[in-house]
């Protein structure tokens, strides 16, 4: 019998890893989201009773038989430091499916989508997903290693966006780029030494799909991400000044590029 070649094995072992995983949410809107959220497969629901008060319509709506706790003995296994607000849940990661179908937008205007080069501090990727949210954009991506996974702390910080938000892994940022090309998106990646602004660059363009692309702070982008780009963009600032961080570059940047 032939073998499997080693990237084979490593996608089959991957595939199954990630089938084991699971997530705790925790804190009352985090929690409230997913026990609301039919698509969300929910395992094990620990609360206190004020918790289970505050939850009454999200568990009864989500079916799922809730474990009371005293305040201070929550059995739920989160980091110490964790603000549960006596709530915590054990999930699925949310299937988005394939980025070919996320990536085709809602057809009532032109698609925008957010690709992060290795942004790995889930309070950032949370905060992303809420501006991708309030600004429309039809999918968050990341990378499969290098960028933050599904956690407790990403979904607090995205307060629920994380529920609604089509937020995407892929094994390689550059192939994905170049996928959403071929789907005629035009991919702009942010750079504070690029010669034109965001504005410059999609004149004349703001019908198509866009794909902004950001890389994390310090660093920025990588070079092989930037060769990708079909366009290096600056976000414009009143004076000198600093940069803004990750998260908030993401929204100020959907905001700049809204068709």
């Amino acid at each position: 019998m032939m073998k499997k070649p080693k990237w084979v094995v490593e996608k089959e072992q991957s595939r199954k890893a990630s089938a084991a995983e699971t997530v705790w949410l925790f804190g009352l809107h985090a929690v409230r989201d997913a026990l609301m959220n039919p698509k969300r497969e929910k395992l094990r629901l620990v609360v206190t009773l004020n918790a289970q008060n505050k939850l009454e319509d999200a568990i009864s709506f989500a079916g799922i038989e809730a474990e009371i706790n005293d305040p201070r003995r929550f059995s739920a296994p989160l980091d110490p430091q964790s603000v549960h607000q006596g709530a915590a849940l054990e999930v699925k990661a949310l299937n988005w499916g394939r980025l070919e179908d996320v990536a085709l937008g809602d057809g009532t205007r032109p698609p925008r989508i957010l690709l992060l080069d290795r942004v790995t501090d889930p309070h950032n990727v949370g905060a992303i997903l809420r501006s991708a949210e309030v600004f429309g954009a039809c999918a968050v991506i990341g990378t499969l290693h290098h960028s933050a996974p599904e956690t407790g702390a990403l979904a607090k910080t995205a307060s629920g966006a994380l529920e609604r938000q089509p937020y995407l892994r892929e094994r390689n940022l550059a192939e994905t780029m170049e996928r959403l090309k071929a789907m005629g998106y035009f991919v702009v990646g942010l750079d504070g030494e690029a010669d034109q602004t965001i504005e410059a660059a999609l004149e004349g363009r703001r019908d198509r799909a866009v794909a902004l692309v950001l890389g994390a702070e310090g660093p920025g982008l990588r070079q092989k991400t930037k060769e990708t780009c079909d366009a290096l963009v600056r976000i414009d600032f009143a004076g000198d000044f600093g940069s803004l961080n990750v998260s908030n570059a993401a929204a100020v940047s959907l905001y700049a590029a809204r068709g």
